[in-house]
Order: C-alpha cells, then sequence, then structure tokens
C-alpha cells in the first residue's frame, strides 16, 4: 500500500486540471511503440526488413530493392551474413525462440496498455473539456500490422523513380504465394489519417518505443507523422500541430544534422551539425520518479528469499544507438537518467541492497579488425564481436559527444558488469532490461541467453523447478548455444581458408572430442568483417558460464562451478506488462504536456 500511495502521489491528483481554452477541442493521442512481428514466419520478416530501411533514404535497400520486383525474390537470402535484412539467418533464431516462449505475449500486453490509457484519458474528458480519440503507431509491423505504420502508403507508392508499387506476397525462392497475404496492405490509411479523419485539433505523441528514452527509432515515427499531418494541413488550408510528450521541446528535431541536406547516418558523418545543449531539455517522461517507481514490484518479483539484501545486486542493461546518430539522439542520456532514477528508488524501497552492487550495463557493439582494409565499398573495419555473439546492438555515445561513452556505475558492458558482481560475492543477481516496459522474446528468452552464456544456467533462480508459466514448452528459455543463426560446419583444421565447411562444429564449452575446437574457428577471412553467422560467434549455454573458467586449468563441471565461476543465482525482473498503473501514468503525462503547451500559449499571447 505505501508503494502505492507513493506513486499516487507523484501522478498529483490530475483530474482536477483544467485546460481552459481547450473546451469542446478534439485531441489525438498516439500511443508508439516498437512494434514487430506476432509470429516468426519469412513473411513477416521480410516485411519488417523492408520496413527498417523505409526511413532512410539514401540507403541501399531504399535505392535498389524495397520498390524493385526484380530484387523482392532475393530479399530472403540478401547480403553475406552481416545485415538483418537477411531473413534467412534470422529464421532459426526466432523459430527457436518462439518454441520457447509459445506466443510473443508483447503485442497482446500493449494493446492493454493503450485501452488503460484510452479509459483513464475517457474519464477526465468532462473535467478538460476535450474529446480524446487514441491510436497506436509502430516503427515497424508484420504483415498483421501495417496498418499501425506511421504512413504505411509511404512503402506502398515508389519512393524512387521508376519504381514498383509494393505489392509482394512471395514467390518460389520464399516459399509464396503466402497464404493470407494481401498485396494491398500497404495501402491503406495510417494511424495519423485515422485521427485526422476524425477531426481532431491535435496530436499529441507519447512514446514508449524503449521505455520513453527519445531515440532515433521513436524520432522516425514523429517525424513520418509530422509529413502525413503537414500534407493534410497544406492540402486543407489547417495548422494542426503535433507535438510530443516526450521531447516537448523539440530537441531532436532542432539538433538535427544541417548539411547535407537531409542527412542520415548512412552519409557519414554530417557537414555541419546543429548543436544543441542538452540543458533545459528536459524528457518529462523518464525524468519523472513515479516512472521508475513502476518497476519496483517488477524487481520485488524475482528476487531470492533465500538471498539477504545486502548480497542482492540489480544489473541494469540496455540497447544503445547507432554510431553517427549521437549528432542528435540524447537515448544514452535518457537511459543513464532513467538508470539512475531506478537506482534511487531501488534504494529507497530496499534500503539494505549495497549502492555499490546496483549498476548500469550496455549491449555490446561491433569492435575494430585492422586487418580490413579501407576503400571502395568498405567504409569501416568495424566488425561483430564474439561477446554479442554476432549482434550489434548499437553504440553507448553521449549525445552531442566526440563518441564518449557514460562512465561511473554505468561504464560496464553487460558481460563486464557480471564479472564484476561475481567478484564482489554477490549472492543473487536481478536483471533489469529499462528499455522496455512489456515482456517480449527480448526479456524472456534473448537476455536470458546472454546472461546464461556468462554465469550460467544452472544459477538460474528457476532452474530445479523450471518455469511453464513464462516457458510452456521447456520450462526454461535456454538454448544448447547462443547463436543460433550461425552455419553449423566448420572448415577442417588446418584447410584453406576458402575451403568449404565440412566438418560439424564444436558448440561445447567442454569440447566435443573431435578435430575440431571450442570455440570453433573464425570461419570468416580475416581480412573480412566477420559475419554474423560465422561458427565462431556462438557461445555455449553451459550450467556455470564462460566467466571465470579458464579451459587451461581443467574440465568444465555440470555439478558445480569450478575455479572462479559465480556461485550465486540470477532471474531476469518482471516487465510493468499489464500493471493498471501504467495506464495511468500514460494519461496523465498526455494531460500535464496539454497543461504546459496551453500555458504557452497563454503567455505568448500577454
Amino acid at each position: 500500500m505505501k508503494q502505492v500511495l507513493a506513486v499516487c502521489a507523484a501522478f498529483a491528483c490530475i483530474a482536477g486540471f483544467n485546460i481552459a481554452e481547450a473546451d469542446n477541442r478534439k485531441v489525438g493521442v498516439l500511443y508508439v511503440v516498437h512494434g514487430g512481428s506476432e509470429s516468426t514466419d519469412i513473411e513477416s520478416l521480410w516485411d519488417s526488413s523492408m520496413q527498417i530501411f523505409a526511413y532512410d533514404p539514401h540507403s541501399a535497400i531504399y535505392q535498389r530493392v524495397i520498390w524493385n520486383e526484380e530484387a523482392w525474390p532475393t530479399v530472403a537470402s540478401f547480403g553475406d551474413g552481416q545485415s538483418y535484412s537477411n531473413v534467412a539467418s534470422q529464421l532459426d533464431k526466432y523459430t527457436f525462440q518462439d518454441d520457447r516462449i509459445g506466443h510473443d505475449p508483447n503485442a497482446q500486453r500493449t494493446q492493454k496498455q493503450m485501452e488503460d490509457m484510452t479509459a483513464a484519458l475517457k474519464a477526465r474528458e468532462v473535467d478538460l473539456g476535450v474529446t480524446f480519440f487514441i491510436d497506436k503507431a509502430q516503427w515497424i509491423g508484420s504483415l498483421e500490422q501495417t496498418k499501425f505504420l506511421p504512413d504505411p502508403r509511404r512503402l506502398y507508392e515508389p519512393q524512387v523513380e521508376g519504381g514498383s508499387r509494393l505489392t509482394y506476397c512471395g514467390s518460389e525462392p520464399d516459399g509464396g504465394p503466402w497464404a493470407g497475404c494481401d498485396p494491398e496492405r500497404y495501402n491503406i490509411d495510417g494511424p495519423a489519417e485515422r485521427l485526422l479523419t476524425k477531426g481532431v485539433d491535435e496530436i499529441i505523441i507519447i512514446d514508449m518505443t524503449t521505455a520513453a528514452v527519445r531515440f532515433w527509432k521513436s524520432y522516425d515515427v514523429v517525424r513520418v507523422t509530422r509529413d502525413v499531418v503537414n500534407r493534410h494541413n497544406a492540402k486543407h488550408g489547417t495548422d494542426i500541430p503535433v507535438t510530443w510528450v516526450n521531447d516537448p521541446t523539440d530537441l531532436m528535431r532542432e539538433s538535427y544534422p544541417l548539411e547535407p541536406e537531409n542527412w542520415t547516418r548512412s552519409l557519414g558523418t554530417p557537414i555541419k551539425d546543429s548543436v544543441v545543449p542538452l540543458a533545459g531539455r528536459p524528457n518529462p517522461v523518464t525524468e519523472d520518479p513515479a516512472f521508475a517507481a513502476l518497476y519496483i514490484s517488477g524487481i520485488e518479483k524475482r528476487l531470492n528469499p533465500a538471498a539477504a539484501d545486502k548480497d542482492t545486486a540489480v544489473m541494469i542493461i540496455n540497447h544503445s544507438i547507432r554510431d553517427g546518430n549521437e549528432t542528435y539522439d540524447p537515448k544514452v542520456n535518457d537511459t543513464v537518467a532513467l538508470n539512475d532514477m531506478l537506482k534511487a528508488e531501488v534504494l529507497r524501497t530496499h534500503p539494505d541492497i549495497d549502492p555499490d552492487n546496483i549498476i548500469g550495463t550496455w549491449m555490446g557493439l561491433r569492435v575494430e579488425n585492422p586487418n580490413i582494409k579501407l576503400g571502395g565499398r568498405v567504409r569501416s573495419n568495424l566488425e561483430r564481436s564474439r561477446e554479442m555473439r554476432a549482434e550489434n546492438l548499437g553504440h553507448r555515445w553521449l549525445y552531442e559527444t566526440d563518441k564518449a561513452p557514460p562512465g561511473g556505475d554505468q561504464k560496464y558492458f553487460y558481460w563486464g558488469g557480471l564479472e564484476y558482481l561475481k567478484d564482489r560475492g554477490v549472492k543473487h543477481i536481478v536483471i533489469v532490461f529499462t528499455q522496455v516496459v512489456i515482456d517480449s522474446v527480448l526479456t524472456l528468452v534473448e537476455v536470458p541467453n546472454q546472461i546464461g552464456k556468462e554465469i550460467g544456467t544452472k544459477t538460474w533462480l528457476y532452474e530445479a523447478a523450471g518455469d511453464f508459466d513464462r516457458y510452456p514448452n521447456h520450462g526454461h528459455p535456454f538454448a544448447d548455444y547462443w547463436g543460433r543463426q550461425a552455419d553449423t560446419m566448420c572448415r577442417p583444421v588446418g584447410a584453406p581458408v576458402d575451403a568449404p565447411g565440412s566438418e560439424p562444429c564444436c558448440f561445447v564449452m567442454g569440447g566435443c572430442g573431435t578435430s575440431q575446437p571450442y570455440p570453433p574457428l573464425r570461419q570468416t577471412p580475416i581480412d573480412q568483417a566477420m559475419q554474423d553467422t560465422d561458427p565462431h560467434l556462438v557461445r555455449d549455454l553451459s550450467a556455470y558460464g564462460h566467466l571465470g573458467y579458464d579451459p587451461a586449468q581443467g574440465p568444465p563441471s555440470d555439478e558445480r562451478p569450478v575455479q572462479n565461476q559465480y556461485t550465486g543465482t540470477w532471474a531476469v525482473w518482471d516487465p510493468i506488462n499489464e500493471d493498471p498503473r501504467m495506464g495511468e501514468f500514460l494519461a496523465d503525462k498526455v494531460v500535464r504536456h496539454m497543461e504546459m503547451s496551453q500555458a504557452k500559449v497563454q503567455k505568448a499571447s500577454r
């Protein structure tokens, strides 16, 4: 009850707000989320691949593939293993994940959060003198979700000269034609158009793409939504504004690079940047202590009753940004602020936890390979790292810096953070991915496997009895090895680097009793960037993990930790999910945003 009252107090009793000049206004509210696919199939991954690149007009996929009907059948095998448009390499990975959780709950729980927000806003209509219309927008969305893209027809109508309308529904190379596929799925109104049809006077965006932090993906949706509304305004002589709750001062728009015109990171370093200081440009969503308070119950659910608070750690883990987007993207800064807020809330509710056992960590990034020669089409000597088992989840650069990472207690990559906590002797670690508020394959499968490869699967809190509520088919989230998209055949030891893989790779940490070593030898030539299908990137999911284990000192054991392996337990926290307080919080942020906007209008008119 104490925690509920604290959160309620932070909401500040908004029922009495009076937005004086807003009487009888129609207010459109867009709930923006990341989106994705509700199922793992080639058609959903195909669509997602096209949508990801549709926001960057300078990318090769945008210019040569999306509206090129001759290229459509090649997408499922496109690339050399380094591009996430490589649909084929992703099918094994995501099919495995679906088998573990049965069905990704993200879309259903997102809908519940939006319904809770809608109910909270509708309950305030009379007091506020407005009528709310609520819709959802997504950065990406598979076959059944294209109606939530910010501007679906932007993919349908060719944006390049001589292009074909995007109507692809599969062909023989990718198992088509796909059952139930609508070739006109992009020829539909999007969420902004639906709100405009209802006659709204303004559109307010509230964003949870990555748990409310400002991010280039969120900005993509905001920017495209504004383009849709600007076209409407020009056609109808209206002046309907689009504002963003998470970025009320429009930091990202004002700090966007100026030259080249319509810059995107595909063009490399901007010629002229627009440098706008972060000070005075708040994110009122992530900076509200009430938001951090919503995480606490999910952390408490994953504590180990056998471990005292003084022996417990909370490790926060986060994605980052694309290299080059630090010119305008404050995601890392917003994330650091959110993590600080969460640390303070954990210490307030559990004061016996050692502050030094609460740390912020980051996913990995590509690493430099000096053997790669630059020139021609090769613009970078970076390649995927083994620690990230082929993933490339961003660069942790702080906003408007020369590639400076966070410091202090948020300086670690996640494997370094786990080693730090292991060496401190903690007995239980709760892993919190602050940048999602709803479970998905990311929190249910990917993060547990990443943690498990470092500190073990038998150390998972639920290993003994299993967790069949979240993992109905197996009772656990773990793969035999992590890097499911990798090739499984390796070239013989000592064979030339261009020899084909003809022997089974070894994916067992203690060895396989064959001529193939663990980890598998690098298969990609050293002067080429490592492909994400390279078996060398695979990590075994062993009983007690890689951290603290040295194969030179003896074999690993499935029965007990050896050498300096982790001896405690760990679990991934339970996200906010369907907590009804989330809908109230979102509604509060929308109303507060309206109040602030109205105050600015009144001040300007004096």
